[in-house]
């Protein structure tokens, strides 16, 4: 399930307030940095895990409407408690992260890394004491569509995103693999625009990954056949715990599609729902994901992007987090 599906899907409401699972009413509020000493891995907060504390009660409009206020007046969608240019700082001082994942559509207004807001994050994540690791992008248009110029467009639409990846020390940023038509030319053309995006981010020493995030693009096979075809240091993959559903018809196995995608990651992205009182995944089994994860001698950062509804955000990051920590040794 990807970003939009999960807003439709929760018919923009509030969540509803219920007792917490044992084993988030016996742990502290923070895990001892100690704790994830040991990991394989490296762990980061992506910004998408307090998407409802941005949004706030905009996201009672539906996304359609918030889309269309994103280009018109992006300052009437973030309604919530939380700010997109303190995600940094709240990662750090309430999370205990030093690593965090931008999402792009919280900042619209942007067109390049010599703006002020961008200067800004890259100012509260050095004093934080926070690496920024990549930026998710969206609503840039399909790096596969069918027609030409179309497809130029979106290339060049991300261009002002690789510059602020850059200046801000992120290795990457993530994009998507839209396109249309039969399997494979929607793969030749994905592969067509991902390739000329990436040739274009070579000189900025940013990496283009893509996310299984729906239409074929959660198809493992398809995904990494179109990576390989690309055939670019710097253009791989960002697999995702949780979004192989490609159609509302079709699903690809997750386990297999994590096989499939893992040679190519230059991130990974621990998807969560909801949790059993056992503290694990109730759609997904962590510790099999992980153990594919491992097994493709990654080491990077896995960055934690909670969805569910019924815990608090931070509820669900704390147990997310708490279970990569407890299978990731």
């Amino acid at each position: 399930m990807h970003r939009k599906e999960f807003l439709k899907l929760s018919a923009f409401g509030a969540t509803a307030t219920v007792g917490l699972p044992f084993f988030l009413q016996a742990c502290s509020s923070e895990t001892s940095v100690a704790s994830s000493e040991n990991l394989f891995f490296k762990l980061s907060l992506a910004q998408w895990s307090l998407h409802k504390s941005i949004f706030g009660s905009s996201i009672e409009k539906g996304w359609e409407s918030m889309t269309n206020l994103l280009k018109t007046d992006p300052q009437a969608v973030f309604q919530g408690s939380v700010k997109p240019l303190d995600f940094p700082r709240i990662a750090r001082q309430e999370y205990g992260f030093d690593a965090v994942e931008y999402v792009t559509i919280f900042y619209p207004e942007t067109t390049g890394a010599s703006d002020t807001h961008i200067k800004q994050l890259k100012e509260t994540s050095d004093q934080e004491g926070v690496r920024n690791v990549l930026m998710m992008v969206d609503q840039e248009g399909a790096l596969g569509d069918p027609d030409e110029k179309a497809r130029q467009r979106a290339i060049e639409n991300h261009y002002k995103w690789v510059e602020c990846a850059a200046f801000l020390g992120c290795h990457s940023i993530r994009v998507n693999a839209q396109s249309q038509g039969a399997w494979d030319k929607q793969h030749d053309l994905a592969a067509d625009g991902l390739r000329r995006l990436s040739e274009h981010a070579q000189a900025s020493g940013i990496n283009i990954i893509v996310e299984n995030h729906g239409g074929l693009s959660s198809n493992g096979e398809w995904l990494s056949s179109v990576i390989a075809s690309v055939n670019m240091e710097n253009c791989g993959t960002l697999p995702d715990f949780g979004n192989f559903r490609i159609s509302e018809t079709e699903t690809f196995d997750t386990y297999n599609g994590m096989e499939l995608l893992m040679p190519f990651a230059k991130g990974v992205s621990a998807k969560s729902y909801d949790f059993g009182p056992n503290g694990e995944e109730t759609s997904l089994d962590y510790q099999r994901i992980l153990n594919i994860v491992k097994d493709a001698g990654y080491t990077s950062y896995i960055g934690i992007e909670y969805e569910g509804s019924r815990l608090s955000e931070a509820d669900g990051i704390r147990a997310t987090r708490d279970l990569l920590i407890k299978h990731g040794v």
